[in-house]
């Protein structure tokens, strides 16, 4: 496993999710993801990885949004692995704090 970029070159990680997901656990104290549940970990993209996550896995659903989490503010575990051949992406190993998430944008505003 490769440990992907430096966190001290990165500061956020993306999570793209539907936005009713989103709104249904927006004033909770933390955010989780079936994925938690199902694989362990939520998955996530860097910045440059978003728009061709968002192409690829989910066919640029409208019914999308990105969450921008703080790396810093996580309180779970943050491991780069690779998904693609080649490609490493950020997993988050646990709840993502309320706080750690700094913004919500649309996948085709990054």
């Amino acid at each position: 496993m490769s440990e992907g970029p430096s966190s001290a070159s990165r500061r956020f990680v993306y999570h793209l999710t539907a936005l009713d997901s989103w709104e249904q656990q927006e004033n909770r104290d933390t955010y989780t993801h079936d994925s938690l549940a199902r694989e362990g970990f939520i998955h996530c993209s860097d910045r440059s990885q978003v728009r061709a996550t968002w192409k690829r896995v989910f066919a640029e659903s409208p019914g999308l949004i990105v969450l921008e989490i703080e790396i810093s503010l996580l309180t779970s575990e943050l491991r780069y692995e690779e998904g693609e051949p080649g490609e490493f992406f950020p997993h988050i190993y646990g709840t993502i704090p309320r706080v750690a998430i700094v913004g919500v944008r649309r996948p085709d505003a990054l």
